[in-house]
């Protein structure tokens, strides 16, 4: 376990344990998870060594989750259901908390995560290998059926678990 990869000499260790067999687990600094390999050729990492080495990378944020005791359904606007992208049939609700004393009138009571998995492939190792740009990554990524940050967090508010405000607050969606 590398606790952060902050610098080019400690995902230099990073790599060379990984070299040698041993699973190694951390944490990177990104927006996304195809951004890791960006951001790891950024601090020197030769691509070869990231395209030999990498497993796969995962993204995550935590959002909060609807209180369980105040949640109530109900029928969102289109300019909700636009803001974040979503296509819902008509007259389908989602969820949101009231607010109660149970979650101090916030609505929100505990948290979960969305996440972004990018599990490496021989596609994607090319790209890697010849440099190419974090779109062509996240694109390849998308098609070989990466969930984005986005779509995990529209699915967390179809599910019922949060509001679209609190998805869009978590993934900075405008």
């Amino acid at each position: 376990m590398v606790g952060e990869i902050r610098d080019r000499e400690t995902a230099e260790v990073a790599v060379q344990a990984a070299l040698t067999g041993h699973l190694v687990l951390s944490t990177l600094h990104t927006n996304d998870a195809a951004g890791a390999v960006t951001r790891a050729i950024d601090m020197g990492i030769e691509p070869f060594l990231i395209s030999s080495t990498v497993i796969g990378t995962l993204a995550q944020r935590l959002y909060r989750t609807i209180c369980s005791e105040c949640k109530e359904e109900y029928v969102p606007s289109e300019k909700e259901i636009e803001s974040i992208g979503l296509e819902l049939p008509s007259g389908q609700s989602l969820a949101r908390g009231r607010g109660c004393d149970y979650c101090y009138g916030s609505g929100f009571r505990g948290r979960g995560a969305i996440f972004e998995i990018m599990k490496m492939s021989d596609g994607l190792r090319e790209l890697i290998l010849n440099r190419a740009p974090l779109l062509k990554i996240k694109e390849l990524a998308r098609e070989e059926g990466m969930k984005t940050l986005r779509e995990n967090g529209i699915q967390k508010v179809l599910d019922k678990a949060s509001t679209i405000e609190e998805i869009k607050r978590v993934i900075y969606l405008d």
